[in-house]
């Protein structure tokens, strides 16, 4: 669709607004509501606020109205904006779960090292004093 198709077509539902909202109390037609763009297209950020002012307790076919959205679109970004928030709550647990495996991991390291320090201060003792080292067995 073209621009000035979408234009045209979007042109008299802003006017069907404005009539709407001027007609019932009697003052003469006003703009669309500021939160309205001509495209009919929302930003993340006033999605956002349009779903703050819902769940702050105003009314969805009223919000709805005021911007021009559908209530079941406005119902969408509801469960997407919470869902957005528990997986933002979860990611700080698995990062917790995440740093708990790395002090593991960083623990069995240190205990490998620790060994081998063990061993070659032992082979390093041995040499010093002439004794013979533990005999190698074959790889076969």
């Amino acid at each position: 669709m073209s621009k000035e198709t979408r234009l045209s077509n979007e042109a008299p539902l802003a006017a069907e607004r404005s009539q709407a909202s001027g007609a019932a109390s009697g003052r003469p037609a006003a703009d669309p509501p500021p939160c309205f763009h001509p495209t009919g297209r929302f930003s993340a950020q006033r999605k956002a606020q349009a779903v703050i002012r819902l769940l702050g307790g105003q009314d969805l076919e009223t919000l709805s109205r005021q911007l021009g959205v559908t209530a079941a679109t406005l119902s969408q970004w509801r469960e997407q904006f919470l869902a957005a928030g528990t997986a933002a709550v979860k990611s700080h647990a698995n990062e917790h779960d995440h740093r708990g495996e790395l002090i593991e991991r960083l623990r069995a390291k240190i205990g490998e090292l620790t060994m081998e320090n063990e061993l070659l201060y032992e082979k390093a003792r041995r040499l010093d004093e002439r004794l013979p080292l533990a005999r190698r067995r074959s790889r076969q």
